[in-house]
């Protein structure tokens, strides 16, 4: 894998994780296309859809940010890490589930390219290394429920909660 792109993950990770959640995990959840493009530029009709959907949904119960990529949206989020694996908050699956639909929706309106689209769980384990699953993918024109999607997610992960800021004693 290119180094320079695992640097610019490490950043963007980074600056994302400012809060850091002792037990949650600051994953990337990147909804990739397999071929092509899936960017506003040539997927209007899919942004349009998920733009609504973002103004209009409750995401108050999750630390999340949307990166825009030509090759697809990345979501940026904490999940908390157990020993059954990640879990999702229900919102973040149903964003997910939305972006998905709406790329289906976009194709049907006229957006292209219309290549299957892969769902990447991406991070960093405990030592720092580099991690990434591609856990599903999705024909064009397949509809994914919230309940396979989040069964799609790792049962078993090598990404590390963040661990609680230690306080300074006075």
């Amino acid at each position: 894998m290119n180094t320079n792109w695992k640097t610019e993950f490490r950043t963007r990770m980074a600056q994302f994780d400012t809060k850091n959640l002792g037990g949650f995990a600051p994953v990337s959840i990147k909804v990739r296309v397999a071929g092509g493009c899936f960017h506003r530029e040539h997927s209007p009709e899919a942004y349009s859809l998920i733009d609504g959907y973002v103004a209009d949904a409750d995401l108050s119960d999750v630390h999340y940010q949307i990166e825009e990529h030509e090759s697809g949206p990345e979501i940026l989020v904490y999940l908390a890490v157990a020993t059954a694996g990640l879990s999702l908050a229900k919102s973040i699956v149903e964003l997910i589930t939305t972006i998905i639909k709406a790329r289906s929706e976009g194709i049907k309106r006229g957006d292209r390219p219309s290549e299957p689209l892969e769902i990447i769980v991406r991070g960093h384990t405990k030592y720092g290394e580099y991690t990434e699953e591609t856990i599903l993918r999705i024909p064009t024109g397949t509809t994914i429920t919230p309940k396979q999607l989040a069964g799609a997610f790792p049962k078993q992960t090598k990404l590390a909660p963040a661990t609680a800021k230690k306080r300074k004693k006075k």
